[in-house]
């Protein structure tokens, strides 16, 4: 049985735009050896954090709308943690 769920990543603002692609890339593969799928890849850019992660007050988001089986969210929050270019993440269930 598959859930949709929201990925919100937070990567590094100082990054090579290639960098950032190719951990999305390592994300989006995750999710899809696991049986998921990505529905939806927004790119949001670099926005102003509320408080400072790392000594950086900005970071670049991204919002993956994903659909995959919820045994998987904690594996990926575990490499998540584990993947140097995120500052933060956040899983959520969509609606």
């Amino acid at each position: 049985m598959m859930s949709n769920y929201e990925v919100v990543l937070i990567f590094q603002p100082d990054l090579d735009e290639a960098v950032i692609s190719a951990a999305l890339d390592k994300v989006t593969a995750w999710i899809k050896d696991a049986g998921g799928a990505i529905t939806k890849n927004e790119t949001w850019g670099k926005r102003r954090m509320a408080y400072a992660i790392r000594k950086q007050r900005d970071g670049f988001y991204v919002l993956l709308t994903t659909q995959m089986p919820p045994s998987f969210t904690a594996e990926l929050e575990r490499n998540l943690r584990l993947l140097e270019p995120v500052m933060r993440y956040m899983i959520t269930t969509a609606e």
